[in-house]
């Protein structure tokens, strides 16, 4: 099996997660290493790329043009639509999908402190806890983050923490939010796996490696996203969670100046069902006027 991934060394780590559960179904694998256009474009801020595909789009067309048989990724960066010729077969067993500080904890930043982030959707939810914060752009690998994070420009950066978990490096969070205080973003902590549509052999061994609880919760999220419109521009989080035979999905969507912050919690059975009816809740409450204002959602 060739598996097409990027090459940063968090990338890395999770298409050699799937190599390793594939060698233990007793399939080997190789890697295919891709640069996509999130890695080439630095000047633009993550919020700005939202929906857009630009992490996984090359990932997805070498396993489209039969260079590789397996596309690896961060589900967060997956579009909340199906790509032609693709299926998404699952995700792995989820890592921790909150977010983290580094530099200083929450409570340490001095006031009017200032903290790096390009998502508008951690920026939102930080203003929120902290009206007295200044935020500035950031962008970059993990390396990049902690070097920016122990500068003297930055008191602390916030980062996924399954990427600190993975990288073996969990002991640089200073601070790890609660998911009601930042709801992380939709897919944060599992590894996705695509195959071309077709591929039955590929489907069906990589459908031995996926883990259905993990699943149930990303569908939830993504059929959340969908619901909204795809792609858009305003800050978004969803995650969701078992209890029980229980699933829970606790939402977010707000204004890019923080002013309006909608927040909604369900139960249901369905994850489709429950990720849409929860988008329309929210949308009823507030959110069709943010996008009135805003213009679109990703």
């Amino acid at each position: 099996m060739i598996i097409a991934t990027r090459s940063s060394p968090l990338a890395r780590w999770q298409a050699e997660a799937v190599a390793s559960r594939l060698k233990s179904k007793g399939a080997d694998a190789d890697f295919l290493l891709v640069s996509t256009e999130g890695d080439k474009d630095r000047a633009r801020q993550i919020q700005d790329m939202a929906g857009e595909g630009v992490f996984v789009k090359e990932v997805q067309i070498a396993v489209l043009e039969g260079r590789a048989d397996i596309a690896v990724h961060s589900a967060k960066d997956l579009r909340s639509r199906p790509t032609d010729g693709l299926n998404l077969v699952g995700f792995l067993e989820r890592g921790d999908p909150r977010d983290a500080l580094i530099g200083k904890s929450l409570d340490e930043i001095p006031e009017g402190g200032v903290v790096a982030s390009g998502s508008a959707r951690r920026r939102v939810q930080l203003g929120d806890l902290r009206p007295d914060l200044q935020f500035v752009g950031l962008r970059g690998n993990i390396k990049t983050r902690i070097e920016i994070a122990q500068s003297a420009d930055v008191d602390a950066v916030v980062v996924a923490k399954a990427a600190l978990d993975r990288l073996g490096i969990s002991e640089l969070a200073d601070y790890v939010f609660e998911s009601d205080q930042m709801v992380p973003q939709v897919g944060q902590g599992a590894i996705a796996i695509e195959c071309r549509e077709g591929d039955l052999d590929t489907f069906a061994l990589l459908a031995e490696i996926v883990d259905e609880s993990t699943g149930t919760c990303v569908m939830a999220e993504r059929s959340y996203l969908a619901e909204l419109g795809g792609g858009c521009e305003l800050p978004v989080g969803a995650y969701a969670y078992t209890s029980g035979d229980n699933l829970y999905l606790e939402t977010l969507l707000a204004s890019l100046d923080g002013g309006t912050v909608l927040r909604a919690k369900h139960q249901g059975n369905d994850p489709v069902t429950l990720g849409a009816q929860t988008a329309q809740e929210l949308l009823a409450s507030g959110g069709y006027n943010l996008l009135a204002k805003d213009g679109d959602i990703s």
